[in-house]
């Protein structure tokens, strides 16, 4: 009995030691109470001892968090209700105020990000939030991020994932994008036509004024005419004779 005893508490030594002692991974922190009152600094990585009856500690995550934004019904500007889904990525950065100033940090994050997404999409029109992306997001961040600070989060990135428009939306929207393509169709089309008759004007005012240069022209188009329409009968006229019967047309209305 009295050499039993002895062995007991040694045994109740070793496993009051041994049970103290706990590991934390290089991304994990450590953050203790000590008879219900926070000791300022957390604990980790590596190897770390809390000292049983007296004290409570809790693990707190630090890598990058993925937070799914739940699918929000938001009526923009413009009053066009679309469907909206959004990621975003937090970590913790202050372990002691992300465990002693909110419940659940997680949920919370969460939930201010959903309001968030609300009121800032709900402040746009419906084709600032197709083509301004970027910048919704990064005003979505920046809000999010100053409501977290007070709790130890850090939200790095908000993303907008799917816009989802209603159906009478996307066939208004692809119809809108048919008659602008039409319109770049017909716009080029009428600049070409332009381009033609200015250089199809400046081939007429060379030719005026080289009679020999329409001279060669006129054998040049003979030859073409004669190589791709061989059973046509050709029957060249001189340019001075046409030439020679223009003249006599203009006499004859002015004498007219």
């Amino acid at each position: 009995m009295d050499v039993s005893m002895p062995l007991v508490i040694l045994v109740g030594l070793i496993w009051l030691i041994v049970s103290g002692v706990k590991i934390l991974q290089e991304y994990e922190r450590g953050v203790v109470f000590r008879l219900g009152r926070l000791i300022e600094k957390e604990r980790g990585p590596g190897i770390i001892y809390i000292i049983p009856f007296f004290e409570k500690w809790i693990k707190v995550d630090l890598r990058t968090m993925t937070m799914e934004i739940p699918p929000q019904e938001i009526i923009t500007q413009d009053n066009v209700t679309v469907r909206v889904t959004a990621v975003g990525y937090f970590r913790v950065i202050r372990p002691p105020d992300a465990i002693t100033k909110i419940t659940n940090y997680t949920y919370a994050t969460s939930q201010i990000a959903q309001t968030t997404l609300r009121s800032v999409l709900g402040q746009s029109d419906l084709d600032a939030l197709l083509s301004q992306r970027e910048k919704i997001n990064q005003t979505l961040q920046h809000i999010i991020d100053s409501q977290t600070d007070p709790w130890g989060i850090k939200v790095s990135i908000v993303e907008v994932k799917d816009v989802e428009l209603p159906e009478n939306m996307k066939r208004a929207m692809a119809k809108q994008a048919e008659a602008e393509r039409e319109r770049r169709a017909k716009i080029i089309h009428a600049e070409g036509e332009f381009q033609a008759s200015e250089k199809l004007a400046q081939a007429s005012d060379a030719l005026s004024k080289s009679p020999m240069s329409l001279q060669l022209r006129y054998l040049q188009t003979l030859s073409e005419i004669s190589t791709e329409k061989n059973s046509t009968i050709i029957f060249p006229l001189p340019i001075d004779l046409m030439e020679a019967f223009r003249g006599m047309l203009n006499r004859v209305s002015r004498v007219e």
